[in-house]
């Protein structure tokens, strides 16, 4: 499900799994409005191979960013130890994203 908040004046959403982990965070938006395209954009994307950025941290870490067509980044992942746990985290986002609820938290 994506767990859209509000922070201050600003809105973001994380993808979590079904065991409640967190697998895609967004970026801060100035409008619930714009996290929702945001959404939007995710469930449009999520499915395409080319818009996932797999990059490895200076510590060795590694982790990803979901772009749109436009390039922009519209979710990073969390970090993980072993690129083989970041591939899995790229199969969770496009299995559960494309059908995933929205649910509004405060």
């Amino acid at each position: 499900m994506f767990e859209l908040k509000k922070k201050g004046d600003q809105y973001h959403f994380n993808l979590k799994a079904s065991n409640g982990q967190v697998i895609l965070t967004s970026e801060m938006y100035n409008s619930k409005a714009s996290a929702k395209n945001g959404i939007e954009s995710i469930q449009k994307n999520c499915g395409d191979d080319a818009r996932y950025e797999k990059k490895t941290a200076k510590n060795g870490k590694f982790h990803f960013n979901l772009k749109s067509t436009n390039g922009q980044i519209i979710g990073s992942s969390q970090m993980y130890s072993a690129e083989s746990g970041m591939n899995n985290g790229i199969e969770s986002v496009k299995k559960n994203a494309p059908e995933a609820e929205v649910k509004e938290v405060e």
